[in-house]
């Protein structure tokens, strides 16, 4: 196998391997996939003297140069081992392909260059003949074999075209489809069916895989992978998964069964079909099937509660948010580029919708500049969306989303943004594989991620400098824990979950059962319009030792300010809690603490940042503490000392059996049992949330633990009439109205009614 010395010549007209036969799409259509192919890696044709592509032009030579200087003939780079390391395999081809993009995009100093596509070839020859052939069994990590390497090296093989002689390309692409035959099955394990990411990853291997071999086989397996055509769509990207992998009808994304993966997984994926989408659009390989909506929709639904000014919260990204060099802005630049690819393609209103949330995601993403990171593909597709003034850029949202699928929560104000991850025997607490998120023993207790204008706080060094025992939102036990190692952990608990009321407030809670310790603890929220009101009750411990629960652990600069019973932290907001411990400490951590996997290990360099940590000791063996606190994002010193002194946010009851707050308007309550409070009798455990206003009332109601087949609530208030209820509400009105609710069966989510008042009105909910 060489690489051909002539210069690049158009395919020839006779067949050639990997040549369509007679009666397949005729070769143009593979010259125009091609040429779509490449402007999705390169950019395509674009004007290389436009100043928009300066930057993301001179950073790709720059790697490239970079990568091409410290190659060693027979080893290719001496940082990465290759004998018996898959995963340094996969690195490698991921570096040959930063340097192919360069040398077929214009505007690099490799562009076209003869030498440097000789090197490429002699690497690629060495990594075929030795590390990655048809003839080699699979050791170690599937997904290297499956989907990194292949990933990499079908686009290697798009990029470098004609320039790959006969020979080396079959030798290539015939690797590809020993580990990646389709997007249907593990290659090394044939039983299992691919779902979610991972068969969206193969469709868009397999789909470059058939333009690099101008297959039209491989190119309808590409699309129809997507669909599950050959399982009957049991596990298509393009459906709604009842259990498991892929995007659930409330929003949530879950791979590996149990774990919440929006920013992880769940972007993989969206990243895969809008590059298969894009690539075969047009084609006579174009994808139509009609479930794409899900995909589409997920966009708004699934990802755009998590996009905070262009970063994606790390409560849905697991173990990846240990990835040094994958933070949450990157990945939020990720997702930017994945729905700006989407649009293209997308119909109405979809199109629309998805340039506004981009621009506007794009415009308020100071944390990290898009277009200062972008590559060229993706300036290119932000530059067209920002210079288009018919594109107005969607504002920063309020709203209130609860993902019962995956037991997460986010509140969101124009401005700050508060998101808590949970966890029961549906949802993972942790899962730590791969050497990967060493650390994350509490990251699904209750952790509650607090987002202001300092945009940099989780992805500046915030992972391997935090102590991992005092994580914000978690009540702990401070026993001293061993690295995590291929486990992931589901807590036997069946409560975990929220009402929404509005679209606008809600009321969470979660039963903490300690991953291997006595501690128990029974854990609320209440989501208001400026405030978050957290609540902890009967938090109980046999093993004697001090129980914690972290208000806040801020990574910061700032100096607090201590008030009597608040505090406030420039550039983050203000806190209202009685009795708290404050710390300001320096701490120094490694990446490679936290992070030792094959192809995400951190550094060993140590990196250091301040924290300012404020908590509430339980002391050793607590039995039945608790806790109040109020988080106030945003707020100025003046406003936090007024909420402290004012309260407009008043603790009705915090027991294990009851935990309630009320303002003027709201009412919202975790019935751990039937109880009342306030104007609420209710007769099963449930969360509920109430509001009144312009002689309405408006109540939401749902069941966290899902044990429930019908909450029936009395109201101490008259109500005349009903203004809407869902199907699943049934109502009896008069002095004393009786709302009951079949909860049974609609796996958490909320159930709503709107009543007409009448009857004497009173400021506050109490009888």
């Amino acid at each position: 196998m060489r690489l051909s010395d002539a210069p690049r010549q158009p395919a020839p007209s006779d067949p050639a391997p990997g040549d369509p036969a007679p009666g397949d799409p005729a070769p143009g259509d593979f010259v125009a996939l091609r040429t779509t192919a490449l402007a999705l890696l390169t950019g395509g044709d674009f004007d290389v003297s436009d100043p928009a592509y300066e930057r993301p032009l001179a950073a790709l030579g720059e790697r490239a140069a970079t990568w091409l200087a410290q190659m060693v003939p027979g080893l290719i780079w001496p940082d990465l081992p290759l004998e018996g390391r898959p995963g340094n395999v996969t690195g490698s081809y991921g570096r040959l392909r930063q340097i192919a993009t360069a040398w077929a995009t214009p505007g690099t100093a490799q562009h076209g260059d003869d030498a440097v596509a000789t090197r490429l070839a002699e690497a690629l020859d060495l990594l075929y003949e030795r590390h990655y052939n048809e003839r080699l069994p699979e050791t170690g990590n599937w997904w290297f074999w499956e989907i990194g390497t292949p990933a990499e090296l079908s686009r290697v093989c798009v990029l470098l075209g004609e320039r790959l002689d006969a020979g080396r390309l079959e030798a290539y692409l015939g690797a590809i489809d020993r580990f990646c035959p389709d997007a249907d099955r593990r290659a090394g394990r044939p039983e299992a069916s691919e779902s979610g990411a991972n068969r969206a990853d193969k469709a868009s291997i397999v789909a470059f895989r058939g333009v690099a071999g101008r297959r039209a086989d491989k190119l309808a397996l590409a699309r129809d992978g997507l669909s599950d055509v050959r399982d009957g769509g049991r596990h298509s990207v393009f459906g709604y998964a009842e259990s498991g992998d892929g995007f659930h009808r409330d929003g949530s994304f879950i791979q590996h069964a149990v774990v919440a993966y929006t920013g992880s997984y769940g972007l993989s994926l969206l990243i895969a079909v809008a590059e298969t989408v894009a690539l075969l659009h047009g084609s006579p390989w174009e994808i139509t099937d009609p479930g794409q909506r899900v995909v589409l929709d997920a966009v708004e639904r699934s990802f755009a509660p998590f996009v905070h000014d262009g970063l994606l919260m790390d409560t849905v990204r697991g173990r990846a948010a240990t990835r040094q060099t994958f933070s949450d802005s990157v990945a939020g630049h990720e997702a930017i580029g994945a729905v700006l690819l989407l649009a293209r393609s997308a119909p109405e209103p979809y199109r629309s919708r998805f340039e506004e949330l981009a621009k506007g995601w794009i415009e308020r993403g100071a944390a990290r500049p898009y277009l200062r990171h972008a590559n060229v593909p993706q300036t290119r597709r932000a530059v067209a969306v920002l210079d288009d003034k018919t594109v107005e850029a969607a504002p920063s949202p309020a709203g209130h989303h609860v993902f019962p699928e995956m037991d997460r929560v986010v509140h969101r104000r124009p401005g700050w943004a508060v998101a808590i991850s949970m966890s029961s025997r549906r949802t993972a607490a942790y899962e730590a594989i791969n050497r990967e998120n060493l650390h994350g023993w509490y990251t699904g207790d209750g952790m509650t991620y607090v987002y202001t204008g300092d945009l940099g706080h989780y992805g500046d060094d915030f992972w391997p400098t935090v102590n991992p025992y005092r994580l914000p939102g978690t009540t702990v036990d401070t026993l001293e824990r061993e690295n995590l190692d291929f486990s992931v952990h589901r807590p036997p608990s069946p409560w975990a979950g929220g009402v929404v009321l509005d679209d606008l407030y809600g009321v969470s809670a979660m039963e903490l059962i300690g991953d291997g310790v006595s501690l128990r603890a029974r854990k609320s929220w209440f989501c208001l319009d400026s405030a978050v009101v957290a609540l902890g009750s009967g938090i109980t411990s046999f093993d004697g030792r001090t129980i914690e629960t972290v208000i806040d652990n801020r990574a910061t600069d700032a100096e607090p300010y201590v008030g009597d019973g608040w505090m406030h932290l420039p550039g983050t907001g203000g806190y209202v809690f009685e009795g708290a411990r404050t710390l300001v400490e320096t701490r120094t951590g490694r990446w490679r603490d936290i992070n030792e996997g094959d192809d995400t290990a951190g550094a060993f360099e140590p990196v250091t940042r301040r924290y300012v940590t404020f908590w509430f000791d339980h002391g050793v063996n607590p039995l039945e503490a608790d806790y109040s606190y109020v988080l106030l994002p945003n707020a100025t010193r003046e406003r936090t000392r007024a909420f402290r002194g004012n309260r407009p946010a008043r603790v009705l009851s915090n027991t294990p059996t009851l935990q309630a707050v009320q303002t003027r308007a709201l009412l919202g309550a975790t019935f751990w049992a039937a109880g009342s409070v306030g104007i609420l009798d209710v007769d099963a455990p449930c969360v509920v949330m109430l509001r009144r206003a312009s002689e309405r009332i408006v109540l939401a109601v749902a069941d966290p633990s899902r044990t429930v087949d019908v909450v029936t609530i009395t109201l101490d208030r008259a109500a005349g009439g009903v203004v809407r209820a869902d199907d699943t509400v049934t109502v009896r009105t008069g002095k004393r109205p009786v709302i009951a609710v079949r909860v049974g069966g609609s796996l958490g989510r909320s159930h709503s009614v709107e009543l007409s008042a009448y009857g004497p009105r009173s400021p506050r909910y109490g009888r």
